[in-house]
């Protein structure tokens, strides 16, 4: 029997922190107390409990100068307020997909929206959601969402912003969402399933589907764990949902060839490790001892050079390594058969008790001796793990070594793997060189082992992790979120800043609150910029951002520095044919009258100005309604005398 175990099993990145937390908080504090379970593992709670950390059932329990461990589904905005009157200490273990979801929530009732949830609404995690908003509808799947929607009152013109619960099954929420967008015409939707969770259930149901049973691994209490039993259930006719290796139902695995095993974001990798090894151990048991006969017949077989056999390490020298084949000869690996690294020291690579597997590259039956190689064996795993790779697609990892003719050359596990500059990710003009002694993903698209030539593309892998990125936030953008974003490309009307996988465009309106030009006057390309989104269309996939920051004011800052009578330094901003216009304070400017620039008459104001000119200006008017101001640099010179022979008139 053959155990097959998902790659995503065991704790996910939220219950991960939550233990440590809890963890951290046994061994430092005085009283420390733990509302309810920190997650859904009984053994990790019984651990806790022999740390010193006691359970609580409610905030009425705590006492002033209690540390009390909030867990990692949430609680509701009064638990909070509630330990912090009874004067206890709170350590918040909440996992940040749910914080994400109580903020969704409470900004929606704060807008006048009817907050919707899809889950289980007996779920600690959505009891406490529901804590942050004064009334949180939550539905459990489609049949519901359907009821609410034939006999709701006024259902279709309500405004809901719906989420969901982070361990929710992906088929529940999208038929959810189906029927939502189908009879309501106000809908703001956030996909906040934790991508956690939708990995490891898309990894059980390909794993369940190729196996001849599965067995889940979790608290029965756990929702990720009931959830995955149900997607193993659609692929496979034997599943088994276990708490330990104790409940191993040796009955129902009779007969399987392949058993495949996965586990909760709940349960322990110590939980999952002992549920495999027990696995493992039946399996041997089961397969009986070979006979006395058969020992003696596999001893006294000699070796032959070019065979593949399996032997246990018995002892390390600087020279080479001693090996037990299990036969009549003895076997040793000479030390530059055992890696292709000259620097690596032979206990490094392997320790006596070690399994090997060992090529044959010379018998000596006089002596009595066989000289093996590991490092033969090593490099056709390698290739047969890059002709898998290739075949399946899989993502592999190197480094760049050299630029070669036409591109780059990556060395994975040791194989020289040749990346065309079209396939490098670089900018076609870029040099190679950029990339030498980089640590690079890539795709091996083809293999000839014969010739020995692997060819690579570092560029699919970018594009499929970009668009991975970009799906990531078009599910979760919205109108005033901000990003940290990298400036693309340049215009004369404004800058493309990559947010993430997705390029939105800052209108040279909203980079500055400044009059310029070009935006080239204050970015350039390759900055990194705080932005915010002002509007998006998912259909046209337009973001528009902006980087103004739009809580100052700067009509406020102007009225707030200035009043009429003072007089200011002013930049020129433009020349009209009746004058020119002049940047107050950022954002504000100011119109000269062509009467007011000097003491004399003049014919356009370039006679004395110019752009970007800096001058002393009088405020002579101020209009608040209109937000206009009037400056004046002639009220700020002297009276030129009349010439002589002119009457003072």
């Amino acid at each position: 029997m053959e155990v097959i175990e998902a790659k995503s099993a065991g704790f996910c990145f939220g219950v991960a922190r939550a233990v440590k937390i809890a963890q951290e908080l046994a061994d430092s504090a005085q009283t420390p107390r733990m509302l309810g379970s920190v997650i859904h593992n009984q053994r990790v709670t019984e651990d806790l409990a022999r740390q010193g950390m006691t359970a609580i059932s409610g905030p009425e329990e705590a006492q002033a100068g209690d540390t009390v461990l909030l867990r990692a589904h949430g609680v509701g905005r009064a638990v909070y307020e509630d330990l912090k009157a009874r004067g206890a200490s709170v350590v918040d273990a909440t996992c940040p997909k749910v914080a994400y979801v109580q903020q969704l929530v409470s900004a929606a009732e704060a807008e006048g929206r009817q907050p919707v949830m899809i889950g289980d609404p007996s779920h600690p995690e959505v009891l406490g959601v529901g804590g942050w908003c004064g009334n949180l509808m939550v539905f459990s799947g489609p049949e519901e969402v359907e009821q609410w929607a034939q006999t709701a009152e006024n259902a279709g013109g309500m405004a809901l912003t719906v989420v969901s619960q982070t361990t929710l099954r992906r088929e529940t929420w999208e038929s959810s969402l189906k029927i939502l967008k189908k009879e309501c015409t106000n809908l703001k939707i956030f996909d906040t399933i934790c991508n956690a969770t939708h990995t490891r259930q898309s990894e059980a149901a390909l794993l369940a589907a190729r196996v001849d049973a599965m067995v889940v691994v979790g608290d029965p209490k756990s929702a990720n764990t009931k959830h995955l039993t149900e997607i193993c259930r659609l692929y496979c006719s034997r599943v088994f949902q276990i708490e330990n290796a104790d409940e191993l139902p040796w009955e129902g695995l009779c007969g399987c060839r392949v058993v495949g095993l996965t586990a909760g974001a709940s349960t322990p990798a110590s939980i999952i490790k002992e549920v495999k090894k027990t696995m493992s151990e039946e399996k041997i048991q089961g397969e009986g001892m070979e006979n006395f006969a058969e020992l003696v017949e596999q001893y006294t077989n000699t070796l032959n050079t070019g065979e593949k056999v399996t032997g246990v390490v018995t002892a390390i020298t600087p020279t080479e390594v001693h090996v037990d084949l299990g036969c009549k000869q003895a076997g040793y690996i000479p030390v530059d058969q055992l890696t292709d690294d000259p620097s690596v020291k032979p206990e490094d690579v392997v320790k006596v008790g070690d399994q090997v597997e060992l090529f044959v590259i010379r018998v000596n039956d006089v002596e009595g001796y066989a000289t093996l190689s590991k490092k033969k064996v090593d490099a056709v795993k390698v290739w047969e793990n890059i002709e898998e790779a290739c075949a399946n697609k899989e993502i592999m990892e190197g480094v760049v070594t050299e630029e070669n003719k036409g591109g780059v050359v990556v060395s994975v596990k040791g194989v020289r793997v040749f990346v065309p500059a079209s396939q490098s990710g670089l900018p076609r003009d870029a040099a190679m060189t950029e990339l030498v002694k980089q640590h690079v993903k890539l795709r091996v698209t083809e293999v000839n082992r014969a010739r020995r030539r692997v060819v690579g593309s570092i560029k699919v892998v970018q594009q499929e992790a970009r668009a991975a990125a970009a799906a990531e936030v078009w599910a979760s953008i919205e109108v005033g979120k901000h990003y940290t974003g990298t400036v693309k490309s340049m215009t004369s009307y404004g800058v493309f800043v990559d947010i993430g996988g997705v390029d939105g465009m800052v209108h040279i309106t909203d980079l500055s609150w400044s009059r310029i030009k070009h935006p080239n006057e204050i970015v350039a390309i390759g900055d990194t910029l705080e932005v915010y989104v002002i509007s998006y269309d998912p259909e046209k996939r337009k973001i528009s951002l902006g980087v103004k920051d739009r809580s100052t004011n700067p009509w406020q800052v102007f009225m707030d520095t200035y009043k009429t009578g003072d007089v200011a330094s002013v930049r020129v901003v433009k020349l009209m044919t009746f004058g020119a216009f002049a940047e107050v304070v950022p954002g504000v400017d100011g119109l000269i009258h062509i009467s007011q620039i000097a003491d004399h008459r003049i014919e356009k104001p370039g006679d004395v100005l110019s752009e970007g000119q800096v001058v002393d200006a009088k405020i002579t008017a101020v209009d608040e309604e209109k937000q206009k101001i009037s400056l004046s640099i002639r009220a700020l010179l002297a009276p030129t005398p009349a010439p002589a022979g002119e009457d003072e008139e």
